[in-house]
């Protein structure tokens, strides 16, 4: 023996004692389920009677998905209704969706109140030494001063403040259709709102459904695992004994270590679906996120009756993306009027100051008074000489052509996403159905291997076809069952129905083993 295989074997010596030792000195009750990767093997009772020298004969139904944590706090539970629901009220992009329709409802208050006048206090003083024109165009010699203080400032010499103190200036056609703008634009804001909370509540579900079908599929990954395990340890005990071959040994240490590699990816694929999970709820909580439901079942949430015809003219009346078009057409269409009116409606200025004043030669100051001055004006404007209202009347024309384009875009899209979603839900009934079949063909065809190999009519290592075609069964029924899922709640979303798990289907809410 050379003196790397010594210290390998003492090693393993001492390692065994250990673990015997930690094993012995554990309360009772601790020791019936070790936390391992067989540990989320589930032992059917019809399996028990079953065991041979090949194996455990495994049930039709794929195991159910029970994990064995090695602390409680460290796996939280969370099942399909709450995670709906925690996507509904944290999803930041349905979050900032909202924060865009509270910013067009500002904007929406800001343009009722074009109209309202603008309220300004204030006070000046001016000073003046040496030459001036006085009105009549004399240059004179003077000196005098003067304060001002009340609504407005700036009120120097004969003319109206520079600052008034109540002013109102606006453009009447701004007055006119920007209310009418702003409120299309929230409502379209609001249905594109609602559209994010969908979308929000469809990547959660997704991923829900995809966190379980890892699950499922890691825990038919251990179930192999356990079965290859006895099988290699049957080939190893006939290739002793001579009733079988070296390399039938060979082959089922190779197979046990894919089967091994295959439960690593999906240990992996398990964890990486509960890391995109959480950050679709946003779960806030340490330890592992892990789905309630043990099972794939398959969830009905669009009647199977109603044909895709019916399912496209209902999207067509419900999706909030199509509503969201159809205003923004309409504000495009305003903002068009808009500008179209603009060089026939006035710009209004109205203003009023009231303060008092006192000035005189010199440094005098005295002789204070009050002062009033009102102003009213009315102009119309016409653009760079009419080429700037023409340019802007081509834009908005050029935006409402983008809108209208895109609405029939969103229309052909919703059209696409309700009938490819309906023929996935149709075909995933079918293939749930032919996946079963082939789970209970695959079952069938281990039990008569076990019974040639209990009969002493065939080898252990016959049954490992048998093994490799049950596993792929499996994992084929629980990716059907999880794509009919994901299609039905795509095929909700799709139809502009609110997504909700179904109540048969409804667990418990966050619940810690």
């Amino acid at each position: 023996m050379s003196r790397r295989a010594a210290v390998i074997l003492a090693l393993s010596c001492f390692w065994s004692a250990g673990c015997q030792l930690v094993v012995q000195s554990m309360p009772a009750g601790m020791t019936e389920m070790p936390v391992s990767a067989a540990a989320r093997t589930v032992d059917h009772p019809d399996d028990l009677t079953a065991r041979g020298a090949a194996g455990v004969a495994p049930s039709a139904q794929p195991p159910e998905v029970s994990d064995v944590p090695a602390t409680a706090a460290e796996i939280s539970r969370l099942d399909l209704a709450t995670a709906l629901s925690l996507a509904s009220g944290r999803s930041a992009e349905a979050a900032f969706a909202k924060a865009r329709v509270e910013e067009a409802y500002g904007q929406l208050d800001r343009a009722k109140a074009l109209k309202l006048p603008s309220l300004r206090a204030g006070l000046n003083y001016n000073k003046h030494e040496g030459r001036i024109q006085d009105v009549a165009g004399s240059v004179i010699e003077t000196s005098r001063g003067s304060v001002y203080g009340g609504l407005g400032a700036g009120a120097v010499g004969a003319g109206s403040p520079a600052i008034p103190g109540v002013v109102a200036q606006f453009h009447v056609a701004d007055a006119i259709f920007q209310p009418r703008i702003a409120a299309l634009t929230v409502q379209a804001r609001r249905e594109g709102a609602r559209a994010a909370l969908n979308d929000a509540m469809l990547a959660a579900g997704t991923g829900y459904m995809e966190l379980l079908r890892a699950e499922q599929e890691l825990a038919i990954c251990d179930e192999v695992v356990g079965l290859v395990e006895q099988l290699e340890q049957t080939t190893g005990q006939f290739a002793k004994s001579g009733a079988g071959t070296a390399a039938d040994h060979d082959r089922a240490l190779t197979e046990l270590a894919l089967r091994r590699c295959e439960q690593l990816r999906a240990e992996e694929a398990a964890a990486a679906a509960s890391a995109r999970l959480a950050e679709q709820v946003r779960w806030n909580q340490p330890g592992v996120l892990k789905p309630a439901d043990t099972r794939m079942i398959p969830i009905e949430l669009v009647p199977a009756d109603q044909n895709v015809q019916q399912l496209v003219a209902t999207a067509l009346t419900s999706r909030p993306e199509l509503a969201e078009c159809r205003f923004l057409v309409g504000e495009a269409v305003e903002r068009l009027n808009r500008e179209r009116h603009s060089p026939l409606i006035p710009s209004v200025l109205l203003s009023a100051s009231y303060g008092g004043l006192a000035g005189g030669l010199g440094s005098d100051l005295r002789h204070s008074a009050d002062r009033l001055d009102a102003d009213a004006m009315a102009y119309w404007e016409l653009r760079q000489l009419g080429f700037g209202e023409q340019a802007l009347q081509r834009e908005s024309k050029a935006r409402i052509s983008q809108a209208q384009a895109r609405r029939m875009q969103m229309l052909d899209q919703v059209a696409r996403e309700v009938t490819e979603s309906h023929l996935r839900v149709s075909g995933g009934r079918k293939q749930i159905e032919t996946a079963l079949q082939a789970v209970e063909s695959a079952e069938q065809s281990y039990q008569r291997n076990l019974e040639r190999i209990r009969n002493g009519q065939g080898l252990p290592l016959e049954a490992l076809q048998s093994l490799q075609a049950l596993a792929a069964a499996r994992r084929e029924y629980a990716r059907s069952i999880a794509d009919f899922n994901i299609a039905q709640l795509t095929l909700q979303r799709a139809t502009g129905g609110r997504l909700q798990a179904p109540v048969e289907n409804l667990q418990s809410a966050v619940t810690s083993p």
